[in-house]
């Protein structure tokens, strides 16, 4: 799994996928700083304790460089990151098991990555990509030669 590069001036619309997340009763929103610890213990819950720190780190700037996907019911079913571990890269970001082929993902990556280009990117990274194929259809990401295992090669490991 190597890193992806992503042109941030070439990005498809991304009010198709809005709306079709809207007819599911499901929307996106930045989340408040007071909403943090509720964010982090879910993302442990269900993703990973390291992209819980990740997600963390993401709202220590102003303003928070994460999207959340809400249901009805405002529970979080879906996240997306950028600028956490890397400036520049999009990541972490998933969504619950229960609710992916639902377009959250698409939509989640879209708003994140306009949030990038709206920052002043014009180009992110999505590292140690595990779904290619998906980024390459969504977004046009192409593969970073010798991108393995690219900046996160000096990892702490577990004792």
């Amino acid at each position: 799994m190597g890193d992806l590069l992503v042109k941030l001036y070439d990005l498809p619309d991304e009010g198709t996928a809005k709306e079709r997340l809207i007819a599911q009763g499901i929307r996106l929103k930045r989340p408040l700083s007071a909403e943090k610890s509720l964010i982090c213990r879910w993302v442990k819950e269900h993703f990973s304790e390291g992209w819980s720190d990740e997600v963390s780190l993401a709202f220590s700037g102003q303003p928070v460089t994460c999207f959340i996907a809400l249901n009805e019911a405002s529970d979080p079913v879906g996240f997306a990151c950028y600028d956490a571990t890397f400036r520049g890269f999009f990541g972490p970001t998933g969504v619950l098991e229960s609710h992916r082929g639902q377009g959250i993902g698409t939509a989640l990556l879209l708003r994140a990555l306009h949030a990038m280009s709206e920052a002043g990117y014009a180009y992110a990274v999505i590292g140690f990509s595990g779904a290619d194929e998906f980024y390459a259809r969504t977004v046009g990401a192409v593969p970073i030669e010798g991108s393995t295992p690219g900046p996160y090669r000096d990892r702490v490991r577990r004792g």
